[in-house]
């Protein structure tokens, strides 16, 4: 996201006045508001169609899928910043937000002070943590993880994740081509140029893979191939 555009916002919230007063709020402070959404099903169909910067997110919506539970659907499809919204500050509650790493906690009543500061401040700390990676050559990938293109090591959080020669160079090759389908013939003719393998070669490779990252950095394309997201 480029400093210079407007945040997209998307406001999880049950109570409609709720959501009307905090989506008033945002635009006048200069904040893009994408959507406001009542319930679980309905974000994740948003966050699945819409481009969208940072979500708020209710805890109580009301049903048995709560925000807590719909965030963590959220980040099996987009790592996204995601501020919690709640009138609930026991420590159980607080136990389980924490659960799904949010950029923020508000209480409410909030004011819109708070509320401002709290979007402003989340998404500068992402900002400059990307563009301190970029500086030092990394590449930013999903959540924790990242890129050192040079040494073609994966790290999360700043611990090294152990990866085999051909792990690595699959690894940089969906690096490369990110976004891209790779179907599983290609993989196969870059990694191993000169030999003839099976058809299940490539699919071990990448399963192996996947268990040393997280299910949602590499998307499979069942039969076809892959891409890095």
């Amino acid at each position: 996201m480029k400093k210079e555009n407007k945040v997209k916002v998307l406001i999880v919230e049950d109570e409609s006045i709720v959501a009307l007063d905090i989506s008033r709020a945002l635009k006048l402070m200069g904040f893009e508001i994408i959507a406001c959404i009542r319930n679980c099903e309905d974000a994740l169909a948003c966050v699945k169609t819409k481009d969208i910067d940072i979500v708020l997110m209710d805890i109580n919506l009301g049903t048995k899928k709560d925000g807590i539970f719909t965030a963590k659907q959220v980040k099996k499809i987009k790592n996204l910043p995601i501020i919690f919204l709640t009138a609930f500050s026991d420590e159980e509650t607080i136990d389980r937000a924490v659960s799904c790493d949010p950029v923020g906690y508000l209480t409410k009543p909030f004011n819109k002070n708070e509320l401002n500061s709290t979007i402003k401040i989340a998404i500068n700390r992402l900002q400059k943590r990307e563009e301190k990676l970029k500086e030092n050559g990394y590449e930013l990938l999903y959540d924790k993880f990242y890129y050192d293109k040079e040494s073609q090591s994966l790290y999360y959080d700043d611990i090294p994740i152990k990866l085999s020669k051909n792990e690595k160079i699959l690894l940089t090759l969906l690096v490369n081509t990110k976004g891209k389908i790779l179907t599983f013939e290609e993989i196969e003719n870059y990694i191993w140029p000169e030999r003839v393998v099976c058809d299940s070669t490539a699919r071990s490779l990448l399963h192996r893979l996947r268990c040393k990252t997280d299910p949602n950095l590499i998307e499979t394309i069942p039969g076809f191939g892959c891409k890095l997201k």
